[in-house]
């Protein structure tokens, strides 16, 4: 199965301490590029979450949101260390006294780094139930990328159906352009005046039958289609398989545009191309 680049998840996790959302989005990138926007004490999780995101994911712009809020009574609670606020205060009086002025702001000693902590513990055990969330709506997003790919599965198989089908058109009408120019060359050789070598017009013929043969062409085709059929079959990263597979098909469709000497081969030449374009649009979302 393969699986589109564009798809989104969303997964809400709740517990005593508050509410929590993980939510996953992507778009269409020739890499795997990842941005990560978490609350600031959560920083730490930024490699796991890019590692585990590397495994399960080859190609795409992916952006990963955390929102976090606490329930007030489940706050964890606040530690003071005495020892510290001590320092700071009796320092504060010492430089206060020195200059003669100024005023101790009990606030500000608060907000000094280490004199309140919460608990290091609890922090460590909420970021486990995180990450397990996150699991989850990594697997989430997988699905919806897996039913946006099977969306897209659809639409290229049955651009190949109507490829195989301009194929046999163009088939079943080269017989008759072949004979039709046989007889437009024969008729105007026989209008010529004067002796004609017919190793030379033989010749020609044969050289205008290998300008016009375009077996090779429809062989390919034939050959691309098989081709891009067992890829999507095989499921996984084909993105770039795939699009390897367009320029091909876009090849041979050039040539037998410029080979063309029938209006009915032309239309099925241009056919072929707006398929190829069609298919090529949507292979660009492929992973």
């Amino acid at each position: 199965m393969i699986q589109s680049m564009t798809a989104y998840a969303r997964i809400e996790h709740k517990a005593d301490w508050g509410t929590a959302s993980w939510e996953i989005r992507s778009v269409n990138q020739r890499y795997l590029e990842t941005y990560l926007r978490l609350p600031e004490h959560f920083r730490s999780l930024e490699p796991v979450l890019r590692d585990r995101l590397r495994k399960r994911l080859n190609r795409g712009k992916i952006e990963v949101n955390l929102r976090y809020d606490l329930n007030e009574k489940s706050d964890s609670e606040l530690q003071l260390n005495q020892d510290l606020a001590k320092q700071i205060i009796n320092a504060a009086n010492w430089v206060k006294n020195e200059a003669g002025q100024g005023e101790l702001n009990v606030v500000d000693v608060l907000r000094w780094p280490g004199v309140m902590s919460g608990s290091e513990q609890d922090m460590d055990a909420l970021g486990k139930e995180l990450l397990v969330a996150f699991d989850a709506a990594i697997d989430q997003f997988i699905e919806a990328r897996g039913r946006e790919g099977d969306a897209i599965n659809t639409m290229l198989q049955t651009r190949l159906d109507q490829i195989v089908e301009q194929v046999a058109v163009v088939r079943g009408h080269m017989p008759t352009v072949m004979q039709w120019q046989r007889d437009k060359l024969t008729n105007r050789l026989a209008e010529i005046t004067g002796e004609l070598d017919p190793a030379r017009m033989e010749q020609e013929m044969v050289l205008l039958a290998q300008k016009m043969d375009v077996a090779e062409e429809m062989d390919r085709l034939d050959a691309h289609v098989a081709e891009t059929r067992r890829i999507l079959k095989k499921g996984g990263a084909q993105g770039r398989r795939l699009d390897f597979m367009m320029q091909e098909f876009n090849r041979e469709s050039n040539t037998l545009a410029s080979k063309s000497i029938s209006n009915d081969v032309t239309a099925a030449a241009v056919e072929l191309k707006v398929l190829i374009e069609q298919m090529r649009e949507q292979i660009q979302n492929v992973e």
